[in-house]
């Protein structure tokens, strides 16, 4: 145990500091090339060329990784160039230079270990100075304690007070918001510290006050630490209540302060405030007597005086004594830093005590300086005068008792504070950085040595050395160096000395805060170390007892962590350096060491605990530590079991074990799912190859504890030691009996030994399947423990529940182990049992046999048990490949009593998701589950499907899908029913699509398995609930993205606004309109069907947990019918323009009324469009309706084309209707709920069907149209843009058609030239068809119309022309 340098905190972000404090500024030179270095050494320097040999090579290679990158792109020597100040609780890190600063706060995550680790980010950074030339010169973290109850004497957060080289004290938040700034003295602020509570360590110790001293030159300022507690939380609160409400400003209360003009020293550069002390007697006489000579006078009582030291020149130290009530402390009114809107008459007032001005105010001519105190006058005392040497900075010990002074010669001076002498002085130590450590005496280490003295503290002297880069931690007053670390030349030694402000000798009762006294920061790895000092290092005697029991410790330690050691030689110096400890508690903890060790052989600890008892029986009873006696004599104990053990399971086995009656019966029945669950169970797998040979020992040790006379077992996981106890017997290689004998005599209870037997028994399942004869020699085995005294009580009579056998099926039932769990149930089934009629036989002599409730009890786990584990069988199946994997879930008996009436349909559901198995595929699968319970059937059934498993290997997986889910319905009929399974795989696949909204495929199943339920209420209930929790929601988004652009958005908006892309959201509408349907469908025949009553299975009629989803969609209340159909009209309308990327603002086809009815709840009546719509928005209605019926004829006539067919093979035959044939149908009914003439789609279509050259299916739709004068208007002008495209605009005219052309009418000539041929998209049709369109033309139009003769003429030329070319 000695001295460590401890990582406990890493600073990110290092170059961003770096970049932001040095911008446009060159980095700084090494030293040996910086100037000002070089004069700074020409005073006193000597040769350091060979200081590089105290480097440690292994601690460099070994040392933390640096980071090349930062390295070479940041200056080295930069962070001695700047301010820095870490908080106390090590939260927070101020780094400032000249005008900007940078505070890094603390944030935890995860290492790739798993470990949670701090690191410090920036969380702040800008400019603060706002006086003109000013610039950073101090800065100190002073963490505030909380006043809340709840956390008494924690830290509630740090003020950031930064001093300025104008004069200025401002104070700051962790998120640098302003809250006072003062301006006490008029030169620059050379140094800031603070002095916080801290427990007196004695009695009589007079308490400390809490107070910040400013330096300044020539003054020094102290503010009390109570009036600065109050002051910034009073601003602190009034900033929040400004940035949240602008309530008005409260003026907090004064700052109370004193101020001191040093005098009588030349230069001042740091200070320390040692507090309040009083003279003893004696040093009054003195005093007094040299001050005031013989006759001088002395008061009765000495008075209290703050001690102030100072270092500079002339003289080198300064030792200061105010007394208390000299100086009246002056009130500074503090001054508010709030929001600009909240200025005030107060704040104009103050703004000279802030320094600052709003921005749109004028600056006056002259800018007027606050007012500022003078400072009362106050002579140094004494001094240790030394005209050359000059001092640079004083640290100040934890118990204000020594203070560390470095100067410009390169010397550490140790200062007697009381006495006010140099004590002790190190050389070769230029520019040193110090700190102090305080550590305390262990509470037990004391007791032992001394419990009536109070515990002893121990000061340390930490020096940083940057020129040799090493850090030295040494012991005072006239200690040794007890540690040094080879740190690099650039670090930063961070040292408050202070902790928490605003905490009391009331508030700091209980208080176990954790600071960091000495932090070193190194800026090439942003690491932040910790010393860590072991308090015997503080020991002055060479031969102390203590320190020689340390060593041999640590020497026993090293001796353990070596590889390759005799065990001869380890058990010879074990013994030795055990036996030559004298401290108690020191050879226990060595003891300890040596029993945790892996490498130490039983015969070693066996001999070194024996030699170390014969020791301790030896000694004065009255001087033996009992604890240390009780551990050497429970774990001698144990290491004799573990040989006994060992050398049970090395004898050949002799025994035979009886039969179980009737477990060959159980072991028939339960056969085949047994078998299919362990081909499931024992695929390959990665797992982490175990450690050959028994339990070691340190294992063995650790799972055991003597309470008394008696072993037991500590929690945890206990197969290991099950198995080195009991696994050899379970496989028929250990004599059972001779085994169970010696444990019965270690007195292991036999609760514990069955906790043992059924934990090993579980956790090695596949080698339990794969034993023939486990199961009998776990019967053996069991019935052994069974009979051992206090297993079963003696007063069981067989018709009540008995604690011994309720242990056993409180484990299997909560194993997920499902067949081994299954196989111990049935043994101790059978056990039970034979127990319960032989306790009969003996008591009645009758032949009647016994029925109790122990019993049902068994006949119920067992039940459960086979069920478990056909599910599990069913869970056990492996993903069909190129789905993504997982662990296989693993459920128990008690899961699934605990996961209510819907568990097991849930777990079903999630199988059959990972599966992938089809909607119609598990309809197909439940249908023949229910003609399998007829015997004839089944056979028929049977046949076909093992003849299709065998021509196609491929349905291998589909058909053990098949029966291993028929198998777990047949046992759970009520459970598993048809509609709870189509309703749970309904909501499965409706929960992965809402994780992944990519994939469509979910969401369309979702529906499919929603369709296929029967009932209408589960049917309704489960719609509702889909609707309400997963789609309106990304609904109500599409629907306002689509309203917003105007058209069908594209997929980076719709990836923006709804979470999924443009072919993604196009199914998600698709699928939104067919809930809706099932919604309504389902609404319309609620009232024919009653509510199904929902059933479980008996043995399973305790489950409890939540409520079932069938439960929760019987609850749900009834629809509103109008408002589900004016949703589904909406999401018709956006599934249309999403398909056909149309152009349109689907809410403005409704009114205000429509609109508002939009995304409503299902369930409510709100108020709906009735009446007439305005002609306007059926007008856009019509056209959006045409503009769909027009993209359902492309995109038809594209996939014709597209599939290589002739463009009369279009029609709809063969008796099945394709996706795209719902269109026309599904404008149709929109146009009736639109208030839009279905007549007019129709002929539109007609048309456009012509147009596209579908000239079959337009007939058929052509006898469908009412309106045949206008249909026939419309086709005439389609049939002469064919004509005209065949003999004007063709690029292969034929010469008959060029005579027909000479030959036509000069009026079907003139109306022909007037054609425009190019709004055909399919202008190419064959002559035939274009005389049947005009002969269906001539038949629509009367013979009176006035195109009656023009289209006689068209259809005389189109024959002629067919004709021509025939």
């Amino acid at each position: 145990m000695s001295c460590c340098l401890t990582e406990f905190c890493r600073v990110q972000e290092l170059k961003t500091v770096h970049e932001f404090l040095f911008h446009n500024k060159k980095t700084t030179p090494p030293p040996e090339e910086n100037p000002k270095t070089q004069t700074a050494e020409n005073d006193l320097t000597w040769d350091d060329s060979d200081w590089g040999a105290w480097d440690n090579p292994e601690a460099t290679e070994n040392g933390p990784p640096v980071d090349d990158d930062s390295a070479q792109s940041i200056g080295i020597p930069w962070l001695q160039d700047c301010v820095l100040s870490l908080s106390p609780c090590s939260d927070l890190l101020v780094v400032a230079r000249e005008t900007k600063a940078v505070f890094l706060s603390a944030r935890w995550r995860t290492d790739e270990g798993g470990r949670e680790e701090m690191n410090l980010a920036v969380s702040w950074s800008g400019t603060l100075s706002t006086e003109e030339g000013e610039c950073i010169s101090s800065v100190i973290c002073i963490p505030l304690a909380s006043q809340k109850r709840s956390s008494t004497g924690r830290p509630d957060w740090t003020c950031i007070v930064i001093g300025f080289t104008s004069g200025y004290v401002r104070f700051y938040t962790e998120t640098g918001v302003l809250l006072l700034a003062q301006l006490l003295h008029e030169d620059p602020v050379l140094r800031l510290k603070c002095r916080t509570y801290a427990i007196p360590r004695h009695p009589g110790v007079t308490d400390q006050h809490e107070e910040l001293s400013i330096l300044y030159p020539a003054a020094l300022v102290t503010i009390d630490g109570f009036s600065l507690f109050q002051s910034l939380r009073a601003c602190r609160n009034q900033v929040a209540r400004a940035a949240a409400a602008g309530s008005d400003v409260v003026q907090p209360p004064p700052l109370a302060y004193k101020k001191w003009g040093l005098q009588d020293m030349d230069t001042i550069v740091d200070h320390s405030s040692v507090g309040i002390m009083t003279l003893n007697v004696f040093d009054q006489m003195k005093n007094a007597s040299i001050l005031g000579g013989f006759h001088a006078s002395v008061k009765g009582s000495p008075p209290a005086m703050s001690q102030y030291i100072t270092v500079g020149g002339g003289p080198y130290t300064g030792f200061y004594y105010a007394i208390e009530g000299s100086s009246q402390p002056l009130l500074s009114h503090v001054a508010l830093a709030v929001a600009s809107k909240l200025t005030s008459a107060l704040f104009n007032a103050a703004s000279g005590w802030l320094g600052w001005k709003k921005q749109s105010e004028e600056e006056p001519p002259q800018k007027q300086k606050p007012k500022v105190e003078p400072a009362t006058a106050l002579p140094v005392r004494f001094g240790l005068p030394d005209s050359r040497r000059h001092g640079e900075s004083i640290c100040l010990s934890p118990c204000n008792t020594l203070a560390g002074v470095t100067d410009d010669f390169g010397r550490v001076t140790l200062l007697d504070v009381t006495r006010g002498i140099a004590i002790r002085m190190w050389k070769g130590y230029r520019d040193a950085q110090l700190g102090w450590v305080q550590v305390s005496e262990a509470r037990g280490e004391r007791e032992l040595s001394s419990p009536s003295m109070p515990r002893r503290h121990a000061q340390f002297l930490v020096i940083y050395a940057p020129r040799r880069g090493i850090l030295e931690v040494w012991g005072t007053q006239h200690g040794p160096r007890v540690g040094a670390f080879n740190v690099g030349k650039h670090c930063r030694l961070l040292y408050g000395g202070y902790r928490l402000m605003g905490v009391n000798s009331v508030t700091s009762q209980g208080w176990q805060l954790h600071t960091q006294q000495v932090c070193l920061l190194d800026p090439t790895s942003g690491v932040l170390r910790t010393v860590t000092i072991p308090f015997h290092l503080a020991l002055s005697d060479k031969k102390s007892e203590r320190a020689k029991d340390m060593h041999l410790l640590k020497r026993l330690g090293s001796l353990l962590k070596s590889k390759d050691v005799d065990p001869d030689l380890l058990e010879s110096e074990a013994r030795s350096m055990i036996l030559d400890i004298k401290h108690p508690a020191i050879k226990k903890q060595a003891l300890e060491s040596l029993l945790a060790n892996k490498n130490a052989p039983v015969s070693c600890l066996t001999n070194v605990i024996r030699a170390l008892l014969d020791s301790l029986k030896g000694l004065d009873p009255e001087a033996v530590d009992e604890s240390l006696l009780q551990l050497c004599s429970s774990q001698l104990k144990l290491l004799d079991l573990y040989t006994h053990i060992q050398l049970l399971h090395t004898e050949p086995n002799q025994e035979e074990c009886p039969t179980c009656p009737g477990i060959e019966e159980d072991l028939t029945r339960v056969g085949p799912i047994l078998q299919r669950y362990g081909e499931l169970t024992s695929r390959p797998s990665v797992s982490f190859a175990e450690e050959s040979g028994p339990l070691p020992v340190r294992d063995f040790l650790s799972q055991l504890e003597c309470d008394g006379d008696a072993l037991r077992i500590v929690h945890g996981d206990n197969s290991p030691l099950g198995s080195f106890l009991l696994w050899g017997c379970v496989t028929g290689q250990s004599p059972i009996q001779k085994v169970c004998d010696t444990l019965q005599e270690s007195h292991i209870s036999p609760q514990n030994l069955l906790t043992l037997l059924l934990s090993v028994w579980l956790s090695r399942e596949k080698e339990v399947l794969k034993q023939p004869d486990a199961v009998k020699n776990l019967h053996t085995l069991l019935t052994r423990l069974s009979a051992m005294t206090g297993a079963v009580d003696e007063s069981w009579d067989g018709q009540c529940v008995c604690p011994w056998w309720q242990q056993v099926r409180a484990v299997c039932v909560q194993s997920e182990s499902s067949g081994a769990a299954l196989l111990a149930a049935l043994v101790a089934h059978r056990a039970a049992k034979a127990s319960i009629t032989s306790l009969a036989e003996t008591k009645f002599q009758s032949d009647w046999e016994a029925v109790s409730l122990e019993l049902e009890q068994w006949v119920v786990c067992v039940r459960q048990l086979e069920d478990g584990l056909a599910l599990q069988t069913l869970l056990s199946l492996p993903s069909p490949q190129g789905s993504p994997g997982g662990a296989t879930p693993r459920c128990s008996v008690k899961t699934l009593m605990e996961s209510g009436r819907g568990g097991v349909a849930d777990s079903v559901s999630k199988v059959l998701f990972r599966q992938a198995l089809a909607p119609e595929a598990l309809r197909d699968i439940l249908q023949r589950r229910g003609e399998s319970h007829h015997p004839p059937q089944q056979q028929q059934q049977q046949q076909p499907n093992e003849l299709t498993a065998q021509d196609t290997p491929d349905n291998s997986q589909q058909h053990r899908i098949e029966e291993l889910l028929l198998c777990v319905c047949q046992r759970f009929p009520d459970s598993l029913s048809p509609d709870l399974l189509f309703a749970h795989c309904c909501w499965e696949y409706m929960v992965q699509w809402n994780k992944d909204p990519e994939v469509g495929k979910n969401l369309e199943w979702s529906v499919e398995h929603l369709k296929m339920v029967s009932s209408p209420h589960i049917q309704l209930g489960i719609a509702l609930m889909m609707w309400t929790t997963f789609l309106v929601k990304r609904f109500s988004a599409a629907a306002f993205l689509m309203e917003k652009v105007g058209k069908a958005p594209k997929d980076r908006l719709c990836r923006r606004d709804v979470g999924m892309g443009d072919s993604a959201l196009t199914s998600f509408l698709g699928s939104c309109v067919q809930l809706l349907q099932i919604l309504m469908e389902a609404d319309a025949r609620m009232e024919e069907e009653s509510a199904p009553q929902l059933c479980v299975e008996e043995v399973w009629g305790g489950a409890e947990g939540p409520v079932s989803l069938a439960e929760l969609a019987l609850e749900q209340r009834g629809v509103h019918y109008p408002m589900v159909q004016h949703q589904c009209l909406l999401a018709s309308l956006l599934h249309a323009a999403m398909t056909f990327s149309l152009k349109v603002k689907p809410l403005s086809l409704f009114d205000s009324k429509g609109k508002n009815a939009f995304f409503r709840d299902l369930t409510t009546i709100q108020l709906m469009p009735s009446g007439d719509m305005d002609p306007g928005l059926v007008a856009l209605r019509q056209e959006f309706l045409l503009r769909v019926l027009t993209g359902w004829v492309k995109a038809l006539g594209e996939s014709q084309a597209a599939a290589g067919g002739a463009a009369t093979s279009g029609g709809s035959g063969g008796g099945s209707v394709s996706p795209e044939d719902v269109w026309p149908d599904m404008c149709l009914e929109l146009a009736t709920l639109l208030q839009v003439n279905p007549d007019i789609l129709r002929r539109h279509l007609v048309c456009e069907l012509y147009n596209q050259g579908l000239d079959p299916r337009a007939e058929e739709l052509m006898m469908e149209v009412e309106d045949k004068d206008v249909l026939g208007s419309q086709l005439l002008v389609l049939a002469g843009q064919r004509l005209c495209f065949s003999l004007l605009h063709n690029s292969e005219q034929t010469k008959p058609a060029m005579e027909l052309l000479a030959r036509l009418p000069p009026t079907l000539c003139t109306w022909l030239k007037a054609m425009d041929p190019s709004e055909l998209r399919c202008p190419l049709v064959p002559l035939s068809q274009s005389s049947r369109l005009v002969s269906r033309v001539i038949e629509s139009l009367p013979e009176n119309h006035a195109q009656y003769s023009l289209a006689l003429h068209l259809l005389e030329a189109v024959e002629v022309l067919g004709d021509g070319e025939d």
